[in-house]
């Protein structure tokens, strides 16, 4: 027989002689439902009739009655455990959107949002940490990705293709890398990125596997695997409705590209939020990239604050946007012969000084150093260069180094042997530039790539850390005005300053154009779904 009692009734009932025999003889379990907790306790046998306590066995009596009241006192610290362990975990789950928010306010050691210093110690972590549960759902099918581009444009994609594999019930398989594109960088996901904590701290989402079961293994090493590109910008209705047939009918499906692929609004909540959940918790860079990126943000608080400065001002940047304010003749050949040397980008001939009057170059060296300089950041802050090699080198870099005199780069500030196994692997080297951007005391990009609209959106996450969005369109202009002598410094400082003056990664909901995704805000870079506003969010 089994009798079902709560908290308050536990050990209620009486009971006969020889109570210690019969407790031995009992077996207990316990469910936690939403925040209450029952308790059901089942003989092993029938229950047997209840006699009453004699007087005369007085002992036995106050024997049972203080066993009684020692098993109540057990039960009622066990119930208060579980209690206890079932809110850590609900707050564990919840803190993998919202921790670094809600730590934003907190005092003392939590009030720097870093994004690698809130982690404990290794020891501790891994005792500490629990696995979310598996979700258990009918498998549709195996997805598998080919990203292209970038570090930051395959990040993004990742957490799209987890986002779609979830919503259609599949199993995904660990994303590919680009190894083919301009950058050449050959490493794999694991080089890159934590596989284990990607794999098990997204499993009470979706499954994902290192590889395919064997069977099917074999079948795409022959060759036979169903490959496609899906439609940019797509919603997810076109992933149920296109995709998951396919999947279904090949078992197999194969996603060669996977840059903006889904759109950047209109979407379930829940799949907004899971797109931020990959980001900001599944994808965990590796702990030798964690490591040194620590590292280098160790050294540069040890010297005062620190601006980072994204300046995209690398050969392969400004050959491909045909940009070329202030190089000579010279490397304007070389940046034209590159550009046609590669099949693959279509645009060929390039008006420079019309897209750079409409914004679409990045700024220069040159150009940068006014726009700080105009913006009063302190001539004694460090400036980290997260960038590659800058074209055009010193003499490009003269005006900036004076101005700052503070330059930094990571291979200034770490030894040639700390970044052996990094060299020719671009994309394990932005990484580094990842991790230091986000700590940094302002963020700078000079070009809005994928790197500047994800570590944007990232610093949001951190609690709007402060990112200064250049609006290069009218710094240009501006700049034109006061080279010419149309504006004194003050006259163009103060625009400057006005300008930006809301521009600074605050709280703020994505800029929305209907039917032309590519001009319209990226999620990445402000997924507001997903933020918890220190302020209302003022609609744009």
């Amino acid at each position: 027989m089994c009798k079902v009692v709560d908290e308050k009734g536990i050990g209620g009932g009486g009971g006969g002689g020889g109570g210690g025999e019969e407790r031995n003889r009992r077996r207990r379990r316990w469910w936690v439902i939403g925040m209450g907790v029952k308790i059901v306790v089942c003989d092993k046998e029938k229950e047997k009739p209840r006699g009453n306590v004699s007087v005369s066995n007085g002992g036995n009596g106050m024997s049972s009655s203080s066993s009684r009241s020692k098993m109540k006192t057990w039960m009622v610290r066990a119930t208060t455990s579980i209690l206890l362990w079932t809110c850590i975990v609900q707050l564990t789950t919840l803190s993998e959107v919202w921790g670094p928010r809600v730590l934003k306010g907190w005092p003392s050691c939590f009030t720097h949002d870093s994004a690698l210093d809130l982690k404990l110690p290794s020891s501790v972590s891994v005792r500490a940490r629990v696995l979310p549960p598996k979700r258990v759902y009918k498998n549709n099918g195996y997805l598998m990705v080919s990203c292209n581009g970038g570090l930051n444009q395959m990040r993004s994609a990742i957490c799209d293709m987890v986002a779609i594999a979830r919503y259609l019930n599949v199993t995904l398989i660990v994303p590919e890398l680009d190894k083919t594109s301009f950058w050449a960088d050959p490493s794999e996901f694991q080089d890159i990125f934590d596989v284990d904590h990607f794999i098990t701290s997204l499993r009470d989402e979706v499954r994902i596997l290192k590889e395919l079961p064997p069977r099917l293994k074999k079948r795409v090493e022959s060759g036979k695997v169903y490959t496609m590109a899906p439609v940019s910008w797509s919603d997810i209705s076109y992933y149920h409705n296109q995709i998951l047939p396919l999947i279904q009918k090949h078992k197999v499906l194969h996603l060669n590209r996977t840059d903006a692929r889904l759109a950047n609004n209109g979407q379930p909540l829940e799949i907004q939020r899971l797109r931020c959940r990959v980001n900001f918790s599944g994808l965990r860079f590796t702990p030798q990239i964690e490591e040194l990126g620590k590292r280098v943000v160790k050294l540069l608080r040890q010297n005062g604050h620190f601006l980072v400065l994204h300046l995209r001002y690398e050969m392969d940047m400004l050959a491909f946007s045909g940009c070329t304010q202030g190089c000579n003749s010279e490397e304007v050949e070389d940046l034209t012969r590159m550009r046609y040397a590669y099949p693959w980008w279509k645009e060929k001939i390039i008006n420079s000084e019309l897209k750079r009057k409409d914004g679409l170059c990045p700024l220069t060296p040159e150009e940068t150093t006014l726009a700080l300089r105009a913006l009063d950041i302190d001539p004694s802050y460090q400036i980290y260069i997260a960038a590659g090699e800058i074209y055009g080198g010193e003499r490009r870099m003269a005006s900036l180094a004076e101005a700052y005199p503070k330059l930094v780069r990571k291979e200034t500030l770490l030894d040639p042997a700390d970044l052996r196994f990094f060299q020719n692997h671009s994309s394990q080297m932005a990484a580094l530039d990842y991790l230091v951007s986000l700590e940094s005391d302002i963020f700078v990009p000079t070009y809005d790539g994928n790197m500047a609209k994800v570590v944007e959106g990232h610093r949001r996450y951190l609690g709007y850390k402060k990112t200064v969005l250049l609006d290069r369109r009218l710094l240009v202009d501006l700049i034109d005005k006061y080279t010419s002598g149309s504006l004194d410094w003050d006259e163009f400082s103060d625009a400057v300053k006005e300008t930006h003056a809301h521009r600074i990664g605050k709280p703020t909901k994505r800029l929305v154009i209907p039917d032309r995704p590519k001009e319209e805000d990226y999620f990445y870079s402000n997924p507001h779904e997903c933020l918890l506003p220190d302020e209302p969010l003022n609609s744009m």
